[in-house]
């Protein structure tokens, strides 16, 4: 089981349960582009015996599971915004982290895009190439940007409204 969360800690307000959360995530989509497994699967093996009810691991299956439903609509985003570089190109790590934001952009309403993107940025310096971040950002930036734009992100809670809307 990759997930240990302390008991005292048991719920997503902590950064470092959502942080280990991601991680987690991070590695089964990785399992899952190799493995050609299925998201259940490959959720088990990454996920053993946890409780199901404890609310970071709900957070763990719903991001691994929207994430690998979705990938072939997040990488058309990202084909979209990484103009001049081939999308075969892309470290599948620097893309797994990009579909996990842009998932999180798209279907969790209670985080704000901006600890999306912080914390891709963090995954990306942790697990892949210096120069990763910067990519990542730019090309997660323009993709919130356009989603925005389009309407199709729905931000809900603290910390969650854009405050550019209140400087027009």
């Amino acid at each position: 089981m990759f997930i240990e969360i302390e008991d005292d800690l048991k719920d997503l307000q902590t950064p470092a349960n959502r942080r280990k959360a991601r991680e987690t995530a991070l590695q089964a989509l990785y399992a899952l582009e190799l493995s050609g497994n299925t998201v259940n699967t490959v959720t088990r093996e990454f996920l053993g015996d946890a409780d199901k009810n404890n609310p970071v691991v709900v957070f763990t299956c719903k991001l691994i599971a929207n994430t690998f439903t979705h990938r072939e609509e997040y990488d058309d985003f990202i084909r979209a915004h990484s103009k001049n570089w081939k999308f075969d190109r892309i470290a599948i790590l620097d893309r797994i982290i990009m579909r996990m934001a842009i998932c999180e952009f798209v279907d969790f309403d209670d985080i704000p895009p901006k600890v999306s993107i912080d914390e891709a940025l963090e995954l990306s310096k942790l697990y892949s190439t210096d120069k990763s971040s910067g990519f990542i950002n730019g090309i997660l930036d323009a993709i919130y940007d356009d989603l925005k734009k389009q309407e199709k992100i729905n931000k809900i809670g603290r910390g969650c409204l854009d405050t550019s809307d209140f400087t027009k």
